[in-house]
């Protein structure tokens, strides 16, 4: 660089702080997040941190290989880690919410990029939102390979944020998910969220306002003024983890992310003989809007609702809301972040390949023609061959 391009890029800068932008806050942001995005890498990635754009090879040994791509935010979930002032589990969220879409298609999540916008830049915080996105593609397997932070004085408030992300990964097109390979009979597996996931937080933040809730106020006590004690007993002893937690921790607890464990039920399907043959993630819309679309237009999933638990941050938010249980069910995940279909012959092997994976998961119910429900997709009634 010349002198007069040092001079010309000073004056840059300078004009870009006294529009609200620091850049040299910008460079420190990339400084403090190259170990975490680093931590990620995978074998067919090319290149490092720091240029224009990413370059990743496909995995050897792929036939026929299809990549499959998802893009997806946090909503505003972010208001509650700002106003927590907590940002090292909402980037897990994000990966979520993208890597668990491109899974329901088959596809192991190959690598991910981020876009963070934010109203002023302070690396720190950044750093700390990028090192829970890396956090999450650990988690999913798959390559944080680039992003953006962009910051927007003026447009965005000082202390705001917002996150999305993209997701892309490979499958065999062989083993491409498409509902294509469920049939009526096979069974409904419900794998256990853990909690809220990233969906329905609109709600959520409505309610809170409503009722005047303390996101400092200890969970426990919210669950006692709200539901009272059996309830609360009963949920504190199934939830050792949120005994001493805040309400606005227990809404924070980061979106689970499914991709690796059910690739690996697929795996154990195979082994016994089996296949996997569809999967839902359950994000907006909840079950009701979610668990037909693995299924091809004529056929139609019913669940047995009595066949879970739901975590207690959905009894409260019922409560707060005058939500009835199927209600709650069409609103929010209510306790079942994704679902499988399989074989009627390998649920076994699916719960036993999930409780190897720390999941809990249950038979919910199964798939049936829509024309027994009267050309409904989903319909929620007792299912008598799961007693």
């Amino acid at each position: 660089m010349g002198e007069g391009d040092l001079h010309a890029a000073i004056a840059a800068r300078r004009a870009y702080a006294a529009a609200g932008v620091d850049v040299a806050a910008g460079e420190r942001a990339v400084e403090l997040m190259r170990g975490a995005v680093a931590s990620t890498g995978r074998a067919e990635v090319l290149g490092g941190l720091g240029g224009f754009a990413a370059a990743t090879r496909l995995p050897a040994g792929l036939s026929d290989p299809v990549l499959v791509s998802a893009t997806d935010g946090v909503g505003t979930k972010t208001a509650i880690a700002s106003a927590v002032g907590r940002f090292d589990t909402i980037g897990i969220d994000l990966v979520a919410m993208c890597a668990d879409d491109v899974v329901c298609a088959g596809a192991e999540p190959l690598f991910f990029l981020d876009y963070v916008a934010v109203g002023r830049l302070v690396p720190e915080q950044v750093a700390e939102l990028v090192g829970s996105v890396a956090a999450g593609c650990r988690q999913a397997g798959c390559a944080l390979v680039g992003g953006e932070t962009a910051e927007h004085p003026g447009l965005m408030p000082e202390d705001a944020f917002d996150l999305a992300g993209f997701c892309v990964g490979v499958v065999e097109r062989a083993d491409l998910l498409d509902g294509s390979a469920v049939r009526a009979g096979d069974a409904i597996v419900g794998i256990a969220s853990s909690g809220l996931h990233a969906n329905g937080f609109s709600l959520v933040r409505s309610l809170l306002a409503e009722h005047d809730i303390d996101l400092a106020e200890p969970y426990q006590a919210r669950l006692l003024r709200s539901l009272g004690e059996p309830e609360t007993g009963l949920a504190i002893a199934a939830e050792p983890e949120h005994a001493l937690a805040t309400v606005g921790e227990v809404l924070l607890t980061p979106t689970r992310i499914y991709a690796r464990s059910v690739l690996a039920v697929r795996r154990a399907l195979r082994a016994a003989g089996l296949d996997l043959h569809g999967a839902a993630h359950v994000t907006g819309g909840g079950l009701h809007g979610n668990l037909p679309r693995m299924a091809g237009d004529r056929l139609a999933v019913r669940v047995d609702a009595a066949r879970w638990r739901v975590p207690s941050v959905f009894h409260l938010f019922a409560a707060l809301g005058g939500l009835d249980d199927a209600e709650l069910r069409a609103t929010l995940n209510a306790g079942i972040g994704m679902a499988i279909a399989v074989p009627h012959d390998g649920v076994a092997v699916a719960l036993d390949a999930l409780a190897a994976e720390g999941l809990a998961a249950w038979a919910i119910g199964d798939v049936v023609d829509a024309a027994t429900l009267g050309g409904r997709r989903y319909a929620e009634e007792a299912v008598s061959w799961l007693r």
